[in-house]
């Protein structure tokens, strides 16, 4: 299963997996791009493992580390309940 978490303001979209083995969580990152149609990579917590990395420079990948690893408290949370909308009890 996969639960929506973030959108930024580039179209950028991050999703998260549910809790996995060995308390982990993949996050994906995926943005649009009209010439690749698609950029994208994988990011694993807690340890931050990047993989499948598509189309995204290196810097990107650092900005999204950022974001990652400022938010990945509540990632981690919301993976345990099933995505945000189970962990707010909406």
């Amino acid at each position: 299963m996969v639960y929506p978490f973030l959108t930024l303001s580039d179209g950028t979209e991050i999703v998260h997996s549910e809790l996995l083995e060995q308390g982990r969580v993949r996050v994906y990152v995926e943005k649009p791009d009209e010439k690749d149609c698609f950029h994208n990579a994988v990011c694993y917590l807690p340890d931050y493992r990047w993989e499948s990395i598509n189309g995204f420079s290196d810097d990107e990948i650092q900005k999204y580390q950022k974001v990652i690893e400022s938010t990945a408290h509540l990632i981690i949370e919301f993976a345990q309940y099933g995505g945000f909308d189970h962990a707010a009890n909406l």
